[in-house]
């Protein structure tokens, strides 16, 4: 069982930068090894893929139009997943999650276990 927790949202303006933070309380299997992503969903749309990191963060995996612009890192000594976000844009404006699989890595929402409850974050042009 894995309980995450994000923070780190909010409203900026485009060209802005925010850092999402994911707080995870891992029991039985340590937080360690599982494979973390983060999704978004906007108001209409589907959950999509944002960015991915493996057990020991050295593998990544991003979605296209964000590459460049997000980095997904992980402190596995403090159960923490974080997402930084430069260049925001309107288009970014959704709620983030992170969530956890127990795979190595995985872009696709249903490999993944656990989920956070959500943080907003809004860009304004």
């Amino acid at each position: 069982q894995v309980q995450l927790v994000e923070s780190g949202g909010g409203l900026v303006q485009a060209g802005g930068s925010l850092r999402l933070s994911c707080t995870a309380s891992a029991s039985g299997r340590p937080f360690s090894m599982y494979g973390m992503g983060w999704f978004r969903q906007a108001p209409g749309k589907e959950r999509e893929f944002v960015a991915g990191i493996s057990w020991s963060g050295e593998n990544t995996s991003y979605k296209d139009s964000v590459k460049g612009r997000f980095t997904i890192s992980r402190d596995n000594a403090n159960n923490a997943v974080y997402l930084r976000m430069n260049s925001l844009q309107p288009e970014d404006t959704a709620v983030y999650q992170c969530a956890a699989t127990s795979l190595l890595l995985g872009r696709q929402w249903e490999v993944y276990d656990f989920w956070g409850q959500g943080t907003q974050v809004t860009v304004s042009s």
